[in-house]
């Protein structure tokens, strides 16, 4: 049964109609289609760019399908229509097209040096299986390698790069030549700086980030993805590992303090933003609304410019489109206009995904 929605259209903030017939929008006329939504405010659903349905609260991975579908059942019940897996360390590729869960884009599992990640989550390699692995989870994915570029080396007792520069430049040549994008997770200074010129397709995370680098991702289009909410964290990592390294313990919280003027720096230097949460382990699913009025007070970026960045735009990186013709009937309605206040993202009034109202 087709479905008629009536509300402002954003980002074209004009009223109109438009009918959701299966799967797709038109705006040409249903006769008899079942109106859903008249008046209020209408997105193409909230996206989360960075977070994890493979790994369970606390940082265990997943062990069924069930988890992972639980998991994502509470992103979509906040609004959120689609989801980049950043790394996973069990397989669902039975997921992408369940018709009662977001829409999926996944990376396999991290690719990771040995014994310098979290246990059990990513595939750990040294220096000369880096390009082989990439391959292999390019093709466990269904678009994205996640690479982890940095991470604590306890014998200097601070963070360091993965692996050396050429290794991990060839990663992210591995990736593209498999046919997928590159995601890093970085924090360090000297570890995003080797990634960035390499040519990533995403930072994650990015705390190291200098204003020379920044406008390097702004020239070539390097996403950033801040996750502001794992960022937050940060105190609780340094006060654990202070009592053995104290220089990390310091230089995670300088990292932390400087990371919302970064990520302003970003923003007006018109680097791509994008919401994620970095949900899965120590964070809830079900937060992109948190992370959304972070970047918008803590970073600075106008009420449209997080909207874009958590829903339409998002939605246009990821392969997922809109509300225009022939695109994917997936939206949010809400009963103000989030321009004015954003926090009424946190409770959509109406969610359809995929054609379908839920309740």
């Amino acid at each position: 049964m087709a479905l008629h929605v009536r509300g402002v259209l954003l980002p074209d903030d004009e009223a109109r109609d438009l009918w959701l017939v299966g799967d797709r929008v038109t705006f040409d006329p249903v006769p008899g289609a079942e109106t859903v939504v008249d008046g209020g405010f209408i997105l193409p659903g909230l996206t989360d760019a960075h977070c994890h349905l493979g790994i369970a609260r606390g940082g265990a991975p997943i062990t069924s399908l069930d988890q992972a579908r639980a998991l994502a059942r509470a992103d979509r019940d906040a609004g959120v229509l689609a989801i980049r897996d950043a790394g996973s360390p069990y397989p669902y590729p039975e997921l992408d097209d369940d018709p009662e869960l977001p829409r999926l884009a996944r990376a396999g599992r991290h690719v990771a040096p040995p014994k310098r990640y979290l246990r059990d989550i990513g595939v750990e390699v040294d220096a000369a299986g880096v390009a082989t692995a990439v391959a292999a989870q390019a093709a466990a994915g269904n678009g994205w390698v996640k690479l982890v570029g940095d991470w604590i080396d306890r014998g200097i007792g601070d963070l360091a790069p993965a692996w050396d520069a050429d290794t991990m430049t060839a990663a992210v040549a591995a990736a593209h030549a498999a046919g997928a994008r590159a995601a890093v997770h970085t924090f360090s200074e000297s570890a995003v700086e080797i990634m960035v010129r390499a040519g990533v397709d995403s930072v994650e995370h990015g705390t190291g980030l200098s204003l020379d680098l920044i406008d390097l991702m702004a020239r070539q289009g390097t996403a950033l993805v801040p996750t502001m909410i794992n960022i937050a964290t940060f105190g609780g990592i340094a006060e654990q590992a202070r009592p053995r390294f104290p220089g990390y313990a310091d230089h995670m919280l300088a990292l932390r303090d400087r990371f919302p003027e970064v990520v302003r720096s970003a923003y007006e230097a018109g680097v791509p933003i994008y919401v994620g949460t970095d949900a899965g382990g120590g964070i809830d699913h079900g937060l992109a609304a948190e992370e959304m009025l972070l970047l918008h007070e803590r970073a600075g970026m106008s009420a449209v410019d997080v909207l874009a960045a958590a829903s339409w735009k998002a939605r246009e990186w990821l392969g997922f489109p809109g509300l225009v013709e022939g695109g994917l009937a997936d939206l949010t309605a809400y009963p103000e206009d989030p321009r004015r206040n954003l926090s009424v993202v946190r409770t959509p009034t109406r969610i359809i995904l995929r054609g379908r109202p839920l309740h």
